[in-house]
């Protein structure tokens, strides 16, 4: 899936590999991170979300293993 870019305060752009369960969030202050073992459905529901920022914020930032990209 190509990288996505996103209508967000907080958010840039998004990338999700759904074959290694790698979903790619770069923030609006430049800095990105990989999030590992994010299901399919947890990444259908955050780009369905009103509130993507929100979303990250409550659902992801916190839930998953992650490495810095940069």
């Amino acid at each position: 899936m190509p990288r996505e870019t996103i209508d967000s305060t907080v958010i840039e752009a998004v990338h999700y590999d759904e074959a290694r369960r790698h979903l790619d969030v770069e923030l609006t202050n430049q800095r990105a991170y990989r999030y590992f073992d994010v299901p399919p459905e947890v990444y259908h529901a955050f780009m369905a979300a009103d509130s993507k920022g929100r979303f990250y914020n409550d659902d992801i930032r916190d839930e998953y293993d992650y490495a810095r990209l940069r």
